[in-house]
């Protein structure tokens, strides 16, 4: 019995709160990593960075025109290495200023298909909200279990067949990429992972999966029907 997970899959959230602007994606849209999905209104805090901007422009002029004055022992060295220490706290302010900016916009970790949402543009969020789900579908991952007897006969990149039965009669095929290291002590169970190719996105995060795992080599057996053998005390005789 196996669960199909997303080998990369996050709930997006503003890290901070703020007036929606823009909605730049559609439900259920395919979108590449860095993608601008939703902006934040960002006017006084652009505002604000361009104020911190001038500053360490001005504070670069200082410590220039100090360096200038210094090298005619106008001023002495303590203002130039303090004009050189604001010029270092002005950069900084600006620096962490313009993180706050880029925070105003939310773009994707990485590609992937984004879920169903309802944000509109003019909608105010808090930070931490949930904006929209992105999951990447191809590969993904089928986690199950199988207990601790069963261990000797798995190993990383052994292949595995699933069947869902959304598409009844369909297998997939993938291979483990890991087990592991303990078992679990309440069921004596060990948790494995395989990663299956789902190039047409037919499988989704969540799905229930049935998950066979062929154990050993080939074997090369006679089978005879049952009526043909006679049992004895002494042995099974079969007549040819």
């Amino acid at each position: 019995v196996g669960t199909l997970n997303p080998v990369r899959g996050a709930d997006l959230a503003s890290e901070v709160a703020g007036l929606v602007r823009s909605v730049n994606f559609k439900s259920g849209q395919d979108v590449p990593a860095g993608a601008l999905l939703v902006q934040l209104n960002a006017d006084a805090d652009v505002a604000q960075l361009h104020a911190l901007e001038a500053a360490a422009d001005q504070a670069e002029t200082v410590l220039k025109r100090d360096q200038a004055q210094l090298a005619v022992q106008a001023v002495s060295q303590a203002q130039v290495d303090a004009d050189t220490n604001s010029l270092k706290a002005a950069r900084a302010q600006v620096e962490q200023q313009a993180a706050t900016v880029d925070k105003k916009a939310i773009r994707a970790p990485f590609a992937g298909r984004l879920g169903i949402t309802t944000l509109q543009p003019g909608q105010y969020v808090n930070a931490g909200n949930t904006l929209v789900t992105l999951q990447t579908l191809d590969p993904i991952y089928v986690d199950f279990t199988l207990p601790q007897q069963q261990l000797n006969g798995l190993a990383v990149g052994q292949t595995v067949k699933l069947t869902v039965d959304t598409f009844p009669g369909q297998t997939f095929s993938g291979k483990i990429n890991a087990i592991n290291p303990k078992v679990d002590p309440s069921t004596r169970n060990v948790q494995v992972e395989a990663t299956v190719a789902n190039p047409k996105r037919d499988l989704l995060p969540g799905m229930f999966a049935d998950v066979r795992i062929d154990v050993g080599g080939v074997e090369e057996r006679l089978t005879l029907p049952q009526a043909a053998i006679t049992y004895n005390p002494y042995g099974s005789t079969v007549f040819v």
